[in-house]
């Protein structure tokens, strides 16, 4: 009989469930929406229970797609949107307080507070990180905080944390399983990604009892089973991974010096960079990538927040397009940018600026600009920022990069694709099967289940569909001088 892989895919807007065949290609898809809720300015939360609603449900819809039963399935793969923090009660089970985002701000001052006791480095040094809101341990000490009775329940062991992949495995397992895998560990600034362990003068700075943590697992051996509740027949949960690691993984990043990008709404860049973890001067952070049987390998990312979005912009705020797919159209009518540069920094700047205070800013335009400039220049600007990402990581890791894995909902645009790889003088390069997270996933369970051998048969499934070389024409070094400036404007301006 023949088995497959399901791969969970839960992401920051919507859970998908794909399921994969030997050969790695998707058999079936399901996604669903869920809801955004934004209490506060700044502030982005999600309903627990109706991520676990929605990602049981498209679980069952995949299998039911693709004509299958639970028998069929030999594992399942969990990637997930990281950082994002959930707070349940261990006893009844019910959560304590919306989840909180990745990208919600809420924790902004009191970031302020520890850069102002000086604790950047010891925390930098620790766990790879900068003292940003986006990672868990201050959303996780928020609530203890700001939620009545959390505080009392946490320090009476009663209370248990979790970023997503842990949530859905405790409920996968029937609250059996309170696990994560080290990828995932690696994005809440209390793991030590030397020791590999949860870091006790972390959770003193943030006043968080240990008792709370999840069990920390390698990103692809079996951490659980299915409730016979969920499926008649119970499947094993095999691989965990954080999605733009999964990514990495799903791009066959698996030597030092392979780098791939993912470009949606923002960007996320990441490097292998072997099995020593490389702390950044650059200001990138140093994150797990993955562990499997022993071995670990680390990864350098960049951040780069707006990428895609700006696109969305010039759709919903300046109404120059109608659709996303109309940018490519409309840039094409001028042969550049004529001088307009667009810094979009919208909320702030990330990898490798962390600018939080920084705004958009366009500058350049003359009485001769027209909206294609405007759309060549925002094009532009995504492929500038990932330039300045990758030469940070060049600088940490002493490797000069080739080669640029490309994935995400940006890479259809052939136009900024070959503006890419001109800007960084090297190859870029779009994978066959575009659901690399998922994949990512997939591959993790079905390493540990034995579905595949090694990572040897898996590369043999990544295939180029399409590369884009570099034109050596071009006035590179003036582009980025404009840009360099215009980056500076912007800065300058607050």
């Amino acid at each position: 009989m023949q088995k497959f892989i399901l791969a969970f895919d839960q992401g920051t807007t919507s859970s998908r469930a794909i399921i994969f065949d030997q050969k790695g290609a998707p058999v079936s898809v399901a996604q669903k929406e869920f809801t955004q809720h934004y209490p506060q300015p700044g502030w982005v939360e999600h309903d627990p229970n109706e991520i676990w609603s929605t990602q049981v449900g498209v679980a069952a819809e995949a299998i039911l797609k693709a004509g299958l039963q639970a028998k069929d399935i030999q594992a399942i793969g969990i990637t997930n949107q990281r950082e994002t923090t959930v707070l349940w009660d261990r006893q009844t089970g019910e959560v304590v307080y919306n989840a909180i985002v990745w990208q919600d701000r809420r924790t902004s001052e009191f970031c302020d507070q520890l850069k102002e006791q000086g604790l950047e480095e010891y925390i930098r040094e620790r766990t790879g990180l900068v003292i940003d809101a986006y990672f868990s341990a201050t959303k996780i000490r928020w609530v203890l905080e700001h939620v009545p009775g959390a505080r009392e329940k946490a320090e009476a062991g009663r209370l248990m944390f979790g970023t997503i992949d842990t949530w859905l495995i405790w409920k996968m397992t029937g609250g059996k399983e309170h696990v994560t895998d080290v990828t995932n560990a690696s994005r809440t600034l209390l793991y030590n990604i030397h020791t590999l362990a949860w870091d006790e003068e972390l959770l003193q700075i943030f006043n968080i009892p240990s008792s709370i943590l999840p069990e920390v697992k390698s990103s692809s051996e079996v951490v659980g089973h299915t409730a016979t509740s969920l499926f008649a027949t119970p499947i094993p949960i095999a691989g965990i991974a954080g999605d733009q690691q999964a990514a990495l993984f799903g791009q066959m990043c698996t030597k030092p010096g392979m780098v791939k990008n993912t470009y949606g709404t923002g960007c996320f860049m990441l490097m292998n960079i072997g099995d020593a973890p490389i702390i950044s001067k650059h200001r990138l952070v140093t994150t797990i990538a993955w562990k499997i049987n022993d071995q670990v390998h680390y990864a350098l990312e960049g951040s780069i927040f707006i990428a895609g979005a700006v696109v969305q912009w010039l759709r919903d705020g300046l109404g120059i397009i109608s659709s996303s797919a109309e940018v490519e159209q409309l840039a094409r009518k001028v042969a550049g940018s004529d001088g307009v540069y667009l810094v979009p920094a919208f909320v702030g700047m990330g990898a490798p600026h962390w600018e939080q205070h920084t705004r958009g800013t366009m500058v350049g335009m003359t009485r001769g600009t027209t909206s294609a400039h405007i759309a060549r220049a925002a094009l532009e600007s995504i492929a500038y920022q990932t330039y300045e990402v990758l030469k940070a990581m060049e600088a940490d890791a002493g490797i000069t990069i080739k080669e640029l894995r490309a994935d995400g909902g940006a890479t259809a645009n052939d136009l900024l694709m070959q503006f890419q790889a001109n800007i960084l003088g090297a190859h870029v390069v779009k994978p066959k099967v575009t659901e690399v997270t998922a994949i990512g996933a997939a591959y993790l369970a079905g390493l540990a289940t034995g579905y595949w051998n090694s990572i040897d048969e898996i590369q043999q499934q990544w295939n180029i569909d399409k590369s884009f070389e570099p034109d050596s024409s071009l006035a590179v070094d003036a582009l980025l001088k404009g840009w360099h400036q215009a980056v500076k404007a912007a800065k300058t301006w607050v």
